[in-house]
């Protein structure tokens, strides 16, 4: 078990050089005495831990309303309850780094609930649905890391449901903020005929061990994480602070290999193997190890350089495996394997699939993630009529339903392609993603749920025989949210000047990422801009000529690689 203290045991000497280090501001880092707040987000941490907030919420600002809500709680600790402010309609992309937060703010929120290792009931699904119809003007977006989001949530209406998602085994805590976030997980764990290992105990623990423990909930800034036993490599591990992969050891069996240091945004960076293999029952240990360490070793004074990934590209991975040992497991972790290279490049689990029982499961794709609380309900009654209790949610915007018999496999297929729910979707279909967008989000710089939503009915008309696994992530700002920078076609949205010379919504283009079969980030091609209503030409262009070029077998990443600007133009 690992000390749950906020920084390791010190001897006296060493509590003293610490004392006078502490003097310094360095860069934040509990571990070297760097207690004293060294920017706004840090300071409202330390004043009251973001858990407490829940109280206010529930006995003042639910009765008082929007106006009475502390900012420090607002734009600050709402965010450990899965809650933040969304954009107030019609304030255009040129405003979004212009505007005061007060000025972006609508008297609405966002609310996340989590769903760790994208375990649902129908039960829950169904209450998920509810909860959108009445009090989300029927938002829900299924989000890349297994969650489902609302919009247009008021203050008044949170308790009530708090109380509902509760009542059925769900919850928002720490869905956002400076906390250990969702808990990616394969969402076919313990079912798949594949699977190297079931990662749903671990998971379980972990969640039992760290959610809404306050020793963990002030941290640097937010921690992603994914446990998976699956060959498919389904939970986009290189991209999360720390992530377990399944692996067979030679002479231990199955279990995990270690990664850690992984992350987007700005500064994107694939995390790194440690090269220490883990055992079931050990990855909640391992977890708590890691977390402690960003905790405590984490840079607090920028909040750009505040992610576990900037902590691992300066020690390295071979000191941040000796710290986790010596100072926090205080054992060794035996050495293992890498695990192997998917044999395919779609990790979403679309289509129908025979489990370890026998029975069958069913991934579908809804366009980019973006459902509503009618369909969630029509989706949870598919799956009891079909005799499943099951769903899960995977890690790229797509919905599974499991536990049905060969005889019913083919009226559940035919009940959610009547919703536009596709089983045997088109591959721009499958392989499209986009974040929130200017729709709801006060980062966002354009539009992307719709653009990317026409941009599919577009390509599926221009190019209906293309069959070729690709990905085309839309991002609404530079955040990456979407992962355009691993994708095959990111596209990051800015402003841009059309053939007028007028400022319009448009994007940045990345060409050639990828996770899983040869990750890496995609290749930024000069100048290489497109506006929204070029999209779906270009992305036409580009596709015509992957596939008047490409060499036998060839993946549209790997023809990037070698393709002339020209032709990427």
């Amino acid at each position: 078990m690992v000390s749950s203290a906020s920084t390791p045991p010190q001897k006296p000497a060493a509590a003293a050089a610490r004392r006078k280090v502490g003097r310094h501001r360095g860069e934040g880092q509990w571990a070297k005495g760097h207690r004293t707040p060294l920017n706004g987000n840090e300071q409202f941490k330390k004043d009251d831990d973001g858990l407490n907030v829940r109280t206010r919420i529930e006995t003042i600002y639910s009765r008082t309303g929007f106006d009475s809500i502390d900012p420090n709680d607002l734009r600050g600790r709402m965010r450990w309850w899965g809650l933040y402010t969304q954009r107030k309609p019609g304030i255009d992309g040129g405003k979004t780094a212009v505007l005061a937060p007060e000025e972006l703010d609508d008297k609405y929120f966002m609310l996340r609930v989590r769903i760790d290792g994208g375990r649902l009931s129908t039960e829950q699904l169904r209450v998920i649905g509810e909860i959108s119809q009445e009090f989300a003007r029927g938002t829900a977006d299924i989000t890349d890391r297994q969650n489902v989001q609302y919009h247009w949530i008021r203050i008044e209406d949170v308790p009530e449901i708090w109380r509902r998602l509760e009542g059925v085994g769900l919850s928002t805590t720490e869905a956002c903020g400076d906390t250990p976030r969702v808990i990616l997980g394969s969402p076919v764990a313990g079912i798949a005929e594949d699977e190297i290992i079931d990662g749903t105990p671990a998971i379980d623990e972990i969640y039992r061990r760290i959610v809404g423990n306050k020793d963990f909930s002030n941290l640097p800034r937010k921690f992603k994480s994914a446990v998976s036993g699956s060959p498919l490599l389904d939970v986009a591990h290189e991209i999360n602070d720390i992530a377990f992969v399944g692996v067979h050891h030679p002479e231990l069996g199955p279990g995990f290999d270690l990664w850690v240091g992984g992350g987007l945004s700005t500064n994107p960076k694939l995390g790194v193997r440690l090269g220490a293999w883990v055992s079931l029952d050990d990855v909640p240990d391992v977890y708590e190890g890691v977390i402690s360490i960003f905790r405590d070793y984490g840079f607090r004074r920028l909040r750009n350089r505040a992610r576990l990934k900037f902590l691992v590209a300066d020690w390295g991975p071979e000191k941040f495996r000796q710290v986790l040992e010596d100072e926090y497991l205080l054992r060794k972790l035996p050495d293992g394997p890498a695990p192997e290279q998917p044999v395919q490049q779609w990790r979403d689990h679309v289509g129908v699939h025979r489990q370890q029982d026998g029975r069958y499961y069913v991934g579908f794709a809804p366009r980019v993630g973006r459902v509503d609380g009618t369909i969630l309900t029509k989706i949870a009654q598919i799956a009891e009529d079909h005799g499943s209790g099951r769903l899960r949610t995977t890690a790229e915007q797509k919905m599974i339903v499991l536990d049905i018999t060969e005889d019913k496999v083919d009226s559940v297929v035919a009940a959610l392609e009547a919703l536009d729910l596709r089983v045997t979707p088109s591959p721009f279909r499958r392989g499209t993603m986009a974040c929130t967008g200017i729709e709801y989000c006060k980062l966002a710089i354009v539009e992307t749920k719709a653009r990317a939503s026409s941009l599919i009915d577009e390509l599926e008309r221009r190019l209906p025989e293309f069959d070729e696994p690709i990905t085309i992530n839309l991002n609404g700002c530079p955040n990456a949210c979407a992962r355009i920078q691993v994708a095959d076609i990111g596209l990051k949205g800015q402003l841009v000047l059309d053939d007028d010379g007028n400022q319009v919504e448009g994007y940045q283009v990345h060409l050639g990422g990828a996770l899983g079969l040869e990750a890496g980030f995609g290749r930024k091609v000069r100048g290489l801009k497109v506006t929204s209503a070029e999209l779906p030409d270009y992305v036409e262009r580009v596709v015509r000529r992957f596939e008047a070029e490409r060499e036998d077998g060839e993946r549209f990443a790997a023809w990037v690689a070698r393709a002339s600007e020209e032709a990427l133009s």
